[in-house]
Order: C-alpha cells, then structure tokens, then sequence
C-alpha cells in the first residue's frame, strides 16, 4: 500500500515501459540510477511522456512529470521536471513551488530569474522585487542575466512603471550584455514595450534593431511589424525549406515508405536518438520573449530548465496599465551593426 500522499491518482496518465532508455540523456539517467530498477523505469518513462507532450499538451505532460513527483520527489531532476512542465500549464504557484525546491536542492542560482518569474505571474510583486535583487547579486551566467532583465522590466511594465521597465531594457542595451541573440530579444522587449505605450514609430524602429540581430528567426517580429503596418524586409522572414515536411506546405504525392536496411534501424553506441529528452543540465535553453502581452518579464518557461523539444508558452501578463506613449531618445543607442560581442559565454 502507497504511503499516505503518495496514492495513484484516478486521472494519472498510463505509460508503456517500453521505451529506449536513451531518450533520456546520461545524466539524467544517471540520477535514477539509485531508485529500484522497476521504479526508475516509471520514473523514467513518465518524465519521457512528459518531454514529449509539454508543447502539444501542457496540462497532460504536468500529469506525467507529477506522477514521476509522487515516486522520485527527493530528485532534483523529477522536481525540475515537475516546475517546467507546471509553468508550461500556467499553474505558476505549483510551478513557484518546485522551482524553489529544485533550487534549494541544487544550491543553483540560476532559477532565480524563473522564481522572479513565477512571483511575478501570480501577483506577488514584492517578492519578485526581492528575488530580482538577489539575482543582480549572484554570479548568473550572461543568458541568466538577459532573463532576469527581462523579468524585471516586465515587473516594471506590470506595476505600472514603465520609464523604469524602458530604462533597466535600455541599460542593458547600451552596457551590450550578451551576444546578439540575446541583445535581439532585449531590442524586442524594448519596442514591445514602447508598441504598448501608443509609440507606433519608436517600436517599429526597435523591432527593425531586434530583426537585424535575430539570424535564427527565432522571434515573431515579421509579424509584429506587419501588425504596425511596416514593411517587413525579405531577411527578416525565414526561408521556407522544401525538404522539411513540416514548413512545406505545398500537396505532394506521398513518397512510397522504404524498410531500412540492416542494421540501419538503431542508433550506434551512446548518441541519443532523435527527440531525446535533454535537460538544463545538458542543454541551456533561451526562451521566447514577451513583455506587454505576453510572458511576465518574457523569460520563458525553460528558463533554468529542460528542453523538451521547444519552449513552453509564457504567462499571461496583468492589464496593462493606462499610459500615454512613451518617449524615448533611440538615436543614441548602439545599432545592431555596431553590437560588439565581447561576453565569453554563449547565449545558447
């Protein structure tokens, strides 16, 4: 019999044991290596579940990554699981919960951003006020810092404090923070921002700076210029690749389905397979931004966490306040071709 809290819940989901152990990387798998063996194959196969649906199905991967809670809860790596796909369902007090847990396990300071974050979803802006603070006191890598800039300056926009949430994105901007990946979501915010204020001109001059960074794409700023009525460049528009089945939109004949070969079938040695599920421990990821409208601070929900396959979506950021269009003086902020990259650390 279950201990008392620990009881299957009617609604928890069914998983097959049958999987590849790879689709979780080493180590992950390393640190359920101390369970029982048929637990961690529970563990295991519920946290893969999870990864696999947190973007298609928020709400039914949160039910894996609890299920994986309720047999392994003294892990580190079940409790990231847990926060991740928690704030990807926008249960951000559960998520808050388990982001404070997985920190306080790990001694990591790197989930203060997404702690800030979660604070701040659920209105407790004080407290993300402090966390904020404690995070510009850590050693947060350069990514880490970008979230956290981020998160304040969605805080700001939420309380209501807009000339602060512009001058802590323009600070950031002007001090070059990050390489251009990370200074193309901060121009993001930044004309984000000012669009919300009334400035048409000001945020289509900023989404222009953030497009003129933002090499992979990455951020829906074709759009967001088209919805101000800009013209967009071609280059700001990824090119559609006819050998990606899932961009190409034209109808085909489908192709005949060919049997591998011998010995084609399995992966050699221990590459993970394709749509492994990775975790921050192995692969950082920065997510989308967002600031008027979107995520609170736009940090993402795998902030600190595991990349299942994309990013989770954002919160839903308060009403915005009623205020007049900011006014800004841009002329004197660093152009996107004079960004100079002198952080040593990677964005992504």
């Amino acid at each position: 019999m279950p201990a008392p809290g620990l009881e299957r819940p009617a609604d928890e989901p069914e998983v097959s044991l049958d999987f590849d152990d790879r689709l979780l990387s080493a180590p992950v798998r390393a640190e359920l290596r101390g369970l029982p063996k048929e637990l961690a194959r529970e563990v295991m196969a519920h946290l893969i579940a999870a990864g696999e649906l947190i973007e298609e199905d928020p709400e039914l991967a949160n039910r894996h990554a609890q299920a994986a809670r309720r047999r392994a809860a003294r892990l580190p790596i079940v409790r990231e699981a847990a926060a991740e796909t928690a704030y990807a369902a926008e249960d951000y007090a559960t998520a808050l919960t388990e982001y404070r847990a997985v920190a306080r396990m790990t001694g990591n300071d790197e989930y203060l951003p997404v702690i800030a974050d979660c604070e701040r979803a659920i209105g407790r802006h004080d407290h993300a006020l402090r966390t904020i603070r404690q995070g510009h006191e850590a050693r947060l890598g350069v990514t880490q810092r970008v979230e956290l800039i981020l998160v304040e300056a969605g805080l700001r926009h939420d309380m209501g404090q807009d000339d602060e949430a512009l001058r802590v994105l323009r600070s950031a901007i002007e001090s070059k923070i990050g390489k251009a990946a990370s200074q193309a979501r901060l121009r993001y915010a930044y004309a984000d921002l000012l669009a919300a204020g009334g400035d048409t001109g000001g945020a289509i001059t900023w989404f222009m700076a953030a497009g003129r960074l933002d090499k992979a794409h990455s951020l829906d700023i074709a759009e967001r210029l088209e919805s101000l009525g800009a013209e967009v460049p071609d280059d700001f528009r990824a090119s559609i690749d006819e050998t990606d089945e899932d961009l190409y939109v034209e109808e085909q004949e489908p192709e005949p389905e060919q049997e591998p070969a011998d010995g084609e079938a399995d992966a050699d040695g221990d590459e993970l397979p394709e749509g492994a599920i990775t975790f921050h421990s192995d692969v950082p990821v920065e997510p989308e931004p967002g600031l008027a409208d979107e995520a609170p601070g736009g940090a993402g929900a795998p902030v600190a966490g595991w990349d299942a396959g994309g990013t989770p979506d954002e919160p839903k950021a308060a009403a915005e306040p009623e205020a007049g269009p900011a006014t800004v003086e841009i002329e004197t902020v660093p152009e996107p071709q004079d960004l100079q990259t002198d952080e040593t650390e990677e964005d992504e």
